[in-house]
């Protein structure tokens, strides 16, 4: 932790001028920021959640224009990203130093990933179909189970309500991108909402530019350009049909059409898609007594086509969940039963497998005064690899109205994927799940306007699966190696962050000094930087809206071995909106002004100075 506490001093003091917990929140988004839903799998009030989190607001998304998801979860503390080119490119999010495959993505509480690679493919979410985000820092498998080690991420799709409401927009940048989307969504009945609905539909494309450079070798890099196409849609609907009753549905699709680059002289491209697709019912039994039950699966399902020839690799999960929140006074005592299956298919027979996992889990949130208190637990039985316990405990003091100090202690871990386990020399059906224990303590401030964060955590992880060249287990047959439980890593860090604001002025700003260290080699883990940081400010004026983003990086390698260098960088946006009319908008950005070059992967291009300009209707 030395290594860790030395900046603390520094950061404070850079922090202070740009005091929160997240972005900076607009009066249209009060509503949504004042309540998360992630973080204890229920309703809470944004003052009362002990485990540190960020609400992406509508605004922000509707702001974010040529964006795509990953840029604009980077701006988050917390959390660095890395693409194997530019959007529509093969992405990955790495939580409080964690990897991809550490950290749960949910959209509409529905779990999406893949169970060949592990994590979710960022790059087929499209930002069109998003009303706002979620993001809980830390460990949750004792709520969500397997692979929330550094966090969980939750999507949340439009929602309906109100009268009958159009929204459009349609925007043009740099690299021939093109972008529009169309949505319709309100709400009817007696009381105004009995019947839900929101309908939303997008499509977006560019010619892009070559996704490597002569870095990433004669077998690797191709100068052609590498676009993408990527259509998607979803939808929500509820209905309440009595009160304290509801029924309810949900779906989200894409398909994404993108080229990359294996070879010199082929043009590789692959197709993946998104599905989720969500019946749910709730019930208020008593006074007290609240039931859910949701039924879902999601599709993870990718082709490509090579110079080495073509694949088709598809995950398919089914999902049954049953919630009970038991409420006694301002406490909630919560029991969960779940099951999910997970099926892959495709070109590789070896892979071909099922697994099934039953789960059992309870918490409870506890309130008195000033001290706040939250307890889960949860088992989870697999098919494949057995049972796993994982447990957590925090705890809330109020020292004043605006000051809040927190603790927490918790257990995860992250199951072996289905190439872990059966890829033809590389897995080895006997690998067990990654193991973590994280403990962490924060301080939070909350006054009016002015919010500040300050999170201390360090995070312990054993049994880590890796790849191992001489394979001890099993030599004779893996002559190429093995993926392995044989290491160790800490991901240990402070994390700050805040914003403020003064009259027509916005400022915000984060900084995370971190030591994500592999403890078996002494090396740090690939692709992460031992300090990263975001500011930003946004002044609004009559109709019209400015502001300036700017990104900053330290320096990180591409490879375990730490034989690759990544440079540090800093980068600027710039962008602008004018109200036309009541609901008519002009947005236009300036992305990477000064024409930084820079790289998240050894070997492959970022996007240089770009622009989009946009239109949109009915953003609020």
């Amino acid at each position: 932790m030395n290594l860790v506490l030395k900046p603390i001093a520094m950061a404070l003091a850079v922090a202070a001028a740009f005091p929160a917990i997240s972005s900076a929140q607009s009066k249209s988004d009060s509503a949504t920021q004042n309540v998360i839903v992630t973080a204890g799998r229920q309703v809470q009030a944004a003052k009362d959640v002990l485990a540190d989190n960020v609400v992406i607001t509508s605004e922000q998304i509707a702001q974010a224009g040529s964006e795509s998801l990953v840029d604009l979860l980077q701006q988050q503390r917390g959390i660095e990203i890395s693409t194997n080119g530019g959007a529509g490119a093969t992405a990955s999010v790495f939580m409080r130093g964690g990897s991809n495959a550490q950290n749960v993505v949910l959209i509409d509480g529905v779990r999406f990933g893949s169970s060949t690679l592990g994590g979710a493919s960022w790059e087929t979410i499209p930002l069109s179909q998003i009303d706002h985000i979620e993001i809980v820092y830390g460990p949750l498998s004792s709520l969500y189970g397997a692979d929330a080690v550094g966090g969980v991420i939750q999507i949340f799709t439009k929602k309906g309500n109100g009268p009958a409401a159009l929204t459009a927009s349609v925007g043009a940048g740099s690299y021939g991108l093109r972008k529009m989307q169309a949505g319709v969504s309100g709400s009817s009945g007696v009381s105004g909402n009995d019947f839900s609905y929101a309908l939303n539909v997008g499509h977006e494309n560019n010619s892009g530019f070559s996704a490597t450079n002569p870095n990433a070798g004669p077998y690797t890099y191709n100068a052609d350009k590498d676009g993408y196409k990527l259509d998607s849609a979803s939808g929500r609907f509820n209905w309440q049909f009595a009160p304290g009753y509801e029924a309810g549905a949900t779906f989200t699709q894409s398909r994404l059409n993108a080229q990359y680059d294996s070879g010199p002289s082929y043009d590789d491209h692959s197709v993946e898609e998104l599905q989720t697709i969500a019946v749910y019912a709730k019930a208020q039994v008593n006074d007290i007594w609240t039931a859910k039950l949701q039924v879902a699966q999601s599709g993870d399902l990718g082709f490509s086509d090579s110079a080495y020839g073509q694949s088709q690799i598809d995950t398919h999960q089914n999902l049954i969940s049953l919630q009970n929140d038991i409420r006694f006074g301002k406490d909630v005592l919560q029991l969960i039963a779940e099951n999910r299956q997970e099926k892959v298919t495709g070109s590789n027979a070896d892979i071909n497998k099922k697994r099934r996992t039953n789960s059992l889990a309870a918490s409870y949130v506890w309130k008195e005064d000033v001290h706040l208190v939250s307890l889960s637990i949860r088992n989870d039985d697999s098919s494949v690899y057995g049972s796993n316990t994982t447990g957590s405990v925090a705890y809330g003091y109020r020292l004043t109205p605006d000051w809040r100090v927190n603790a927490s202690f918790g257990t995860s871990f992250r199951a072996p994927t289905f190439n872990d386990l059966y890829y033809p020399g590389y897995g080895i059906a006997t690998n067990q799940p990654e193991k973590a224990k994280n403990a962490e303590a924060g301080v939070y401030y909350e006054h009016d306007t002015t919010q500040f964060s300050a999170v201390v955590y360090h995070n312990k992880a054993t049994n880590l699966l890796v790849y191992e060249s001489t394979c001890p287990v099993l030599q004779s047959t893996h002559p190429y190696g093995c993926a392995y439980n044989v290491d160790r890593a800490t991901m240990s860090g402070i994390t700050l962050g805040g914003n403020t604001r003064l009259n027509d002025l916005v400022l915000r700003g984060s900084i995370d000094f971190q030591n994500p260290e592999d403890d078996t080699t002494g090396k740090r883990l690939a692709r992460r930087a031992k300090r990263h940081a975001s500011f930003g400010a946004e002044y609004s004026i009559a109709q019209a809206k400015l502001g300036v983003e700017t990104l900053f990086s330290g320096d990180r390698f591409d490879d375990i071995a730490n034989k690759k260098s990544l440079g540090g960088y800093g980068l600027m946006n710039l962008y602008g909106t004018y109200a036309l009319t009541k609901d008519l908008s002009l947005l236009a950005r300036w992305n990477n002004v000064f024409n930084k070059e820079y790289a998240f992967a050894y070997g492959y291009n970022t996007p240089r100075s770009n622009v989009y300009v946009g239109l949109n209707y009915g953003f609020k």
